[in-house]
């Protein structure tokens, strides 16, 4: 019989007691979790490893904590990165998203809401061979890939899951608190223009330049996939 491998963590973070408690946390809820101080290191053991997901501090000696993520992106890495942060303002939370970033973590942190946000990404991957379909989009369920016109699109964990509630409701006008209860899942970002932002990453990557715009906006209410 096969025992199934714990999702593997890996934590880059300076401070080596917060990563020591982030790891104890970790392996407390049955994940494998690997600790890097650097971004030297850490880039090194995405690289070895491959991790189902990343928590990375963005003040990191050496190297900012965005400018590894963006350098992860540029790899090709998809797995999640969750970036810890001391600030709390819109543009830190959009920074972090800009940067690549799937989600953040307020310092000093909580080890029920670390866990629970750990747990909402690496829900285990439904087996299935399900496909959306608008238009000249696909979007495959099993891969987390779109397809557009031919053209294969990598997506991060929220881009996927925004386009896919996209794709679940075509032609209908979506506010933006279902769209934060649906893809987020709770108020973890309050009032930031989270949505905004990834709207725009879905626009670039599957909205090639002189085609028909296919999510459009509402204005005061939210967003919605149809045919100009």
């Amino acid at each position: 019989m096969t025992v199934a491998q714990s999702p593997c963590v890996l934590v880059i973070e300076t401070d080596e007691s917060l990563a020591n408690q982030l790891s104890c946390d970790l392996q407390e809820a049955g994940y494998e979790s690997i600790l890097a101080h650097d971004a030297t290191s850490g880039l090194q053991h995405c690289r070895d490893r491959q991790p189902a997901l990343i928590v990375l501090d963005r003040m990191l000696a050496g190297e900012s904590g965005l400018s590894l993520c963006k350098n992860l992106r540029s790899t090709g890495m998809r797995s999640p990165v969750l970036i810890l942060m001391a600030r709390d303002t819109v543009d830190d939370r959009v920074a972090c998203l800009e940067a690549g970033a799937d989600d953040y973590i307020l310092k000093p942190y909580r080890s029920e809401d670390f866990l629970k946000l750990i747990r909402l990404y690496l829900k285990p991957d439904v087996d299935t061979t399900e496909q959306l379909r608008f238009g000249d989009l696909i979007l495959d369920i099993a891969t987390r890939r779109a397809i557009h016109s031919g053209r294969a699109i990598d997506l991060t964990m929220k881009e996927f899951e925004l386009l896919k509630f996209l794709m679940e409701h075509p032609r209908e006008v979506l506010t933006r608190e279902q769209i934060l209860e649906n893809v987020w899942g709770y108020d973890f970002l309050g009032e930031s223009n989270v949505i905004e932002v990834y709207i725009r990453y879905l626009r670039l990557k599957i909205e090639d330049e002189g085609q028909k715009r296919l999510i459009q906006t509402v204005r005061g209410v939210g967003y919605v996939l149809r045919e100009s």
